[in-house]
């Protein structure tokens, strides 16, 4: 089994020191949450777009561009995700939401909007981590973003306002609608996907082209590659730094916010690992499905929460504790799919 560096392999006690440093910054530096929020990108704070920015573009730097053929020619891969994603994932969150937060409407309309906002980002972070086909979560993150232009808000309002009412739950009135422009979202994908995806796409054209793909993988990889950690922790510092008040503050809101959280990501991702094993799925395509699925576009649902519901907003808040509960509970999860290996085929190509 390919063993992870010292770095990922310590990345749950970076994580939790981030956290820490984030909260202590957010809580011991007065204005620091409004100077980080002062300027944003895709409606969302610069400092958390770079960061967001730099942990992706080593990623896909890695991604073999000439082999996603094979990926995009693969039909059940592609099924199995768009069900798991677009059916699966925000039917399981509502419930959750209206099951364990039923009381609380604000956040549940937040976990909801959680739950409609498919991952494009840390999930290429988590996927190789986790030694899963790189080319294959490329292809399934493409295809989220494809689709959460065209359904994001659709979907909002069909889970908001229409199925309540269905359900006997109510009319949705109490959830709120989600007004949100289909441009919105695509300006959101376009900056948090389109722009490292050129970068990763350029660098490994210009470098295999330059040195070939030897030099590049061997030399060059390694050198970018640990950006990508550096990136996502500080992406968590800031987070937290921007929210801690709000999170020690309010800390049984979080505990409850929580708990939906947790069981939604313990469900989708054991259950797609299940589903991709039961149909024959090799280790490596399981994992990029499985972590697809489990992950979210934590971006996008904390810049459509505030942007429709306001900054100081149950919805906003709901929003922001979705990844500061996803981070940790998906790099445990990496090292459980990790564990998992052995109960898969491996690719050919690929040692187990």
């Amino acid at each position: 089994m390919q063993r992870l560096s010292t770095l990922d392999r310590f990345l749950p006690v970076w994580i939790v020191l981030a956290m820490v440093a984030g909260l202590l910054l957010g809580r011991l530096v007065p204005g620091l949450d409004e100077a980080l929020a002062a300027v944003e990108m895709g409606s969302v704070s610069l400092p958390i777009a770079v960061g967001l920015l730099v942990m992706m573009y080593p990623v896909l730097a890695k991604v073999r561009y000439d082999e996603l053929g094979h990926v995009t020619a693969d039909r059940r891969l592609l099924a199995t995700s768009i069900v798991l994603n677009w059916l699966v994932g925000p039917a399981l969150m509502f419930a959750l939401a209206w099951l364990l937060l039923p009381d609380l409407p604000a956040y549940r309309t937040g976990l909801i909007v959680v739950g409609l906002a498919r991952c494009i980002a840390m999930v290429l972070i988590w996927n190789d981590l986790a030694c899963g086909d790189r080319e294959a979560a490329a292809v399934l993150v493409a295809v989220n973003a494809v689709f959460q232009i065209l359904a994001f808000a659709a979907l909002g309002w069909f889970y908001l306002e229409v199925l309540p009412g269905w359900l006997g739950l109510g009319d949705g009135s109490a959830d709120g609608g989600l007004d949100v422009s289909v441009w919105h979202i695509a300006g959101s994908v376009l900056v948090f996907l389109g722009i490292p995806l050129v970068a990763g796409f350029l660098t490994r054209t210009l470098g295999e082209r330059a040195r070939g793909r030897e030099w590049y993988e061997t030399r060059l990889l390694p050198r970018i590659g640990p950006a990508a950690l550096w990136g996502l922790l500080f992406t968590i510092v800031v987070l937290f730094a921007l929210q801690g008040d709000t999170i020690t503050s309010r800390p049984l809101d979080v505990a409850r916010i929580a708990l939906p959280l947790l069981a939604y990501f313990a469900l989708m991702w054991g259950g797609s690992m299940l589903l991709t094993r039961a149909l024959g799925f090799d280790y490596e395509r399981a994992t990029a499905v499985s972590f697809t699925a489990a992950g979210n576009n934590f971006e996008l649902a904390i810049a459509v929460a505030i942007g429709v519901f306001g900054v100081t907003s149950g919805q906003a808040l709901a929003g922001v504790v979705g990844p500061l509960i996803e981070v940790p509970v998906l790099v445990g999860l990496v090292y459980v799919s990790l564990w998992a290996r052995r109960f898969f085929t491996t690719a050919p190509g690929r040692t187990a």
